[in-house]
Parts: C-alpha cells; sequence; structure tokens
C-alpha cells in the first residue's frame, strides 16, 4: 500500500511534467487532483463494480481509488478534550473541515447533522474541525448552538492539520472507511442526508454487504 506522502511525492512529478507540456494549466484545486482517482467511465481493479461507481457519483463524491491511507489527525474539541482520527478506526467517518465565516459550509451543517443522527448507531461517525483562526470560542460555541450540531467539533486554530489534508478550499469533506483509507472526496456543499448519499453511506458502512 502507498503511503499518502509516496503518493504526494508522485503526483508533484506528474503535476510538474503537465506544467512544462501545458504551460496554460490551471492550477487552482489540483492540489487534491493529482491523487489517484476513479473518474466516469474508468474501470479496472475491484473498484470496477459499476454499481459503487454510480452510488459515488450520484452522490457527487469524487472517489478515491485503494492504498489512500489518512494522514493522522489529533486536535482538542470544542468542549476541551482530545480527539483523533485513530479512535474511530472501526467506524467509517465522514471529515469535514470548516469555518464560521464559510457561507457554503452553514448551508450544509443540517444535513450533516441529520446523516450523523441518521447512521450513528450504525458505526457512522461525523467529525467537523473547525479552521477558524486562533478557534474563538466566542463565535464557535454560539455557531455550534444555534445550528443544534451534536457531532463533534475539533479545532484546528492554526490550520497546520487541514494544510496536512491539503485543503484548499472550503468546506472540504473526506469519507474514511473502516481502517483509515479515503475513499472519497467532496469540495463544496453537499446534501449530506439526500438519498443518493445515504445510499453511498450504506454501502460503506462497517459490516455492509456493499463494503468493499
Amino acid at each position: 500500500m502507498r503511503s499518502w506522502a509516496s503518493n504526494a511525492i508522485l503526483g508533484a512529478h506528474r503535476r510538474d511534467t503537465l506544467i512544462r507540456a501545458v504551460l496554460a494549466l490551471v492550477l487552482l484545486g489540483l492540489v487534491f487532483w493529482f491523487l489517484p482517482m476513479r473518474r466516469a467511465g474508468e474501470e479496472g481493479g475491484h473498484h470496477a463494480d459499476h454499481a459503487a461507481l454510480d452510488a459515488f457519483e450520484k452522490a457527487g463524491v469524487a472517489e478515491l481509488k485503494e492504498g489512500q491511507q489518512a494522514p493522522a489527525l489529533a486536535l482538542a474539541t470544542l468542549d476541551g478534550a482530545q480527539a483523533s482520527l485513530a479512535d474511530h478506526r472501526d467506524k467509517l467517518v465522514v471529515l469535514n473541515f470548516w469555518a464560521t465565516w464559510c457561507g457554503p459550509c452553514t448551508l450544509e451543517m443540517p444535513s450533516l447533522e441529520a446523516l450523523w443522527r441518521r447512521y450513528r448507531e450504525r458505526g457512522l461517525v461525523v467529525l467537523g474541525v473547525s479552521v477558524d483562526r486562533g478557534a474563538p470560542r466566542s463565535l464557535l460555541e454560539p455557531y455550534v448552538r444555534n445550528l443544534k450540531l451534536t457531532f463533534p467539533i475539533l479545532l484546528d486554530p492554526d490550520a497546520q492539520t487541514s494544510g496536512h489534508w491539503r485543503v484548499t478550499a472550503l468546506p472540504a469533506t473526506f469519507i474514511v472507511r473502516p481502517g483509515g483509507d479515503v475513499t472519497g472526496m467532496v469540495v463544496g456543499t453537499r446534501e449530506w442526508d439526500s438519498r443518493e448519499m445515504r445510499a453511498l453511506i450504506e454501502e460503506l458502512l462497517p459490516g455492509a454487504h456493499g463494503h468493499r
């Protein structure tokens, strides 16, 4: 299995080659996209399950191919505890990077909360990582309270963790399968409790028949 770091090195070489070959290449957003992903119409490997591919596409989630091990993540929480991704290694994790000043982040928060409430008893964890500079509780606590969020809120006050995850725009959300591999990525808002998203989540939940 390739590490996240080794994939980044390989991806950087490929990106440099493209820059030399095509001077007009637009770089914005490609920090993520040099990672191996499955796009519409691609086949091969054990990800060639068309029903599964359709589930990612219908949900608007970019599917990463196998071997994308998630970077370490260990942060303080808004309630003063400590939390890490490793705490949930046996669960399906939806990891959402957001900020109070990000309007699109606020728009999708209710659907993330609905997804969390629907599936948390079946092995889903939603983790919200605030990248608000300095983690101002005077902003974060009313924000969380007003939106009635109950999933764990982690704090990334210096944006170091979001940097490790190569977050270049908000909201940015990663789906981490049990075992620690990142299987999906979204930049921008989604309806996380939509029928299409639920179909994908149900396939990936621990013990699901469709889990690959």
